[in-house]
Parts: structure tokens; C-alpha cells; sequence
């Protein structure tokens, strides 16, 4: 069974990459920095994941959707191959904690598959490990492979 890319953006305190790094550690599954501009050039082939930050802090006047996220979503492939999204934020942004992947699955009709706080604990690393392999299974089974 193929396992579903994450494609994520971290700023430099690194706190998504490093959860970002952390699953594909533990199941061996591909994630792409869209920090990396190369990267925001592709188009995933197949259906992908997003995993981004939210750094709306108060100011309703900000974006919450990191720039190299906004990039990549500019391409309606990519858009149309997004199958769920993953949250990163901060407690202390108050109503907005997560608000960049809560108005991004309002956006396109995705839903959240799960929210973390800053790195994630590896609690949170397991549990979202175990969604995104359920999601894998059932992307499996709903696009069957002909032998």
C-alpha cells in the first residue's frame, strides 16, 4: 500500500519540521518542505497531505496561511489531489489556534485530520501516524489497484 506524501512548510524555529521529520521516521513516509522553493514548483503525482503552522496572533488583518503553502496551492492539480490537512499551531493565539488549517478545510472542502500544539509531543506523532495510515487504507480501498 502506498503511503500518502506530507507536504509541509516550517519557518525557521523548525517546530513543524521537526514533527514533520519525526513521522517519517516512525512510518517511513515521504514529506516535502515547501519552504524549499524547488519543492513548490511540483505537483504531487497522487493524493497528498498538508501539514502547516498557523501564525495568525490577533491582528484579524493577517494571513494565516504561510506563503510557500499559498504557492503551492496556486496549482489547481495540487489542489484537487489534497486529501486532508494537518494543524500546527499555538495555544497562546487564542481563537486562533489552527486557524490556518480550520480556514483552509473550509477553503476546499478537506478535512482537518488532526491539530498539534508547536512540535507535537511523541504522543501526537504516534496518533497522527496511525489517522494518516487509516487515510492510506482508505485510499487503498477506494481506488483498487487492478492486477
Amino acid at each position: 500500500m502506498d503511503k500518502t506524501p506530507v507536504y509541509f512548510y516550517s519557518s525557521t524555529s523548525n517546530l513543524t519540521g521537526r514533527f514533520a521529520q519525526h513521522l517519517a521516521e516512525l512510518t517511513g513516509r515521504a514529506v516535502h518542505n515547501l519552504a524549499d522553493a524547488n519543492v513548490r514548483r511540483t505537483e504531487a503525482s497522487g493524493p497528498w497531505v498538508l501539514l502547516t503552522p498557523s501564525y495568525k496572533a490577533g491582528n484579524a488583518d493577517e494571513v494565516t496561511l504561510p506563503a510557500g503553502v499559498r504557492s503551492f496551492l496556486r496549482s489547481a492539480a495540487n489542489r484537487r489531489r489534497m486529501v486532508g490537512i494537518i494543524g500546527s499551531g499555538n495555544r497562546n493565539f487564542g481563537v486562533y489556534y489552527q486557524a490556518a488549517a480550520r480556514e483552509l478545510a473550509t477553503r476546499s472542502g478537506r478535512p482537518v485530520l488532526f491539530e498539534f500544539e508547536l512540535a507535537g509531543t511523541p504522543e501526537d506523532v504516534t496518533h497522527c501516524a496511525q489517522i494518516l495510515d487509516d487515510l492510506d487504507a482508505a485510499l487503498a480501498a477506494s481506488h483498487p489497484v487492478e492486477a
